[in-house]
Formats: C-alpha cells, sequence, structure tokens
C-alpha cells in the first residue's frame, strides 16, 4: 500500500477571519505580533462565549508559540477547538492559517491556548452551564 501524504489541516472551527493590512506592521513590514494575539483572542472568545452562552473574560493564555512571520494582504484565518471546561473555565486552543500567496497552500503560522472564564453581568464569575451539544 502506498501513504499519501495529506497536506496538513486546520484543528477546531472557523471563527474569525479577516486580512492582514498594512497599517498593522512592525518595523520589519510584518504583520505585528500583537495585533496577531489580538485577533486569536477575538476567534477563542466567541467559541468561548457560545459554550457559556454569555459573557467570558480571557484570563490566561499559554503555550503560545509564533512559527513564520504573517505578510501584509494575508487572509488569516483563526480555528479554534474546545480542549476543556471547567465549572467556570474553557480552555480553547487557538491555530491561525494564512494561504501563501506564492503557492496558494495554507500553512499554521501561530498557535496558543487561551483560558476564559464565563462572567455575570457585573463582572463576577459563574458557573458554564452544562454542555447538551457541541457548539458551532
Amino acid at each position: 500500500m502506498i501513504a499519501i501524504n495529506k497536506p496538513p489541516q486546520p484543528r477546531g472551527d472557523l471563527t474569525l477571519q479577516t486580512i492582514a493590512m498594512p497599517k498593522d506592521t512592525n518595523a520589519n513590514g510584518d504583520i505585528f505580533g500583537g495585533w496577531m494575539l489580538s485577533q486569536m483572542d477575538l476567534g477563542s472568545a466567541i467559541l468561548a462565549q457560545r459554550i457559556a452562552k454569555g459573557r467570558v473574560a480571557t484570563v490566561a493564555i499559554s503555550e503560545m508559540a509564533f512559527l513564520r512571520s504573517v505578510p501584509v494582504g494575508a487572509i488569516v484565518s483563526c480555528y479554534c477547538d474546545l480542549m476543556e471546561v471547567g465549572s467556570s473555565s474553557m480552555t480553547i486552543n487557538v491555530e491561525v492559517w494564512i494561504n501563501i500567496e506564492s503557492t496558494n497552500k495554507p500553512a499554521k503560522v501561530t498557535e496558543g491556548q487561551f483560558v476564559f472564564v464565563a462572567i455575570d453581568d457585573k463582572g463576577n464569575t459563574r458557573k458554564v452551564p452544562p454542555q447538551t451539544d457541541t457548539p458551532s
């Protein structure tokens, strides 16, 4: 049997997609890491809000790794995967992928884990509702 190498695929669901713009560059002309971190926080917050059925707050970011630079004009896609749900917290893995313009092939550019807590209208921690199905 011949093994067929499948191209790498993003893990999780697409939650946010945007275009890297010139205003978001660093001194080298590549997309600033802080901008990328912000997009990851927004993308994972979308999933966390669905799971918590309401407001959430980011409380931790861990295992962050930048794998390659992101050029201006790249379509930036955040894929989020729920890793764990506690009584009030959720851990979400975020992978960011772009399409390489010259080859039109996808490439993972960064990955990290974001931890959120569910909060009420006054900003107090609350329990995450029981999960009856997979969030979409």
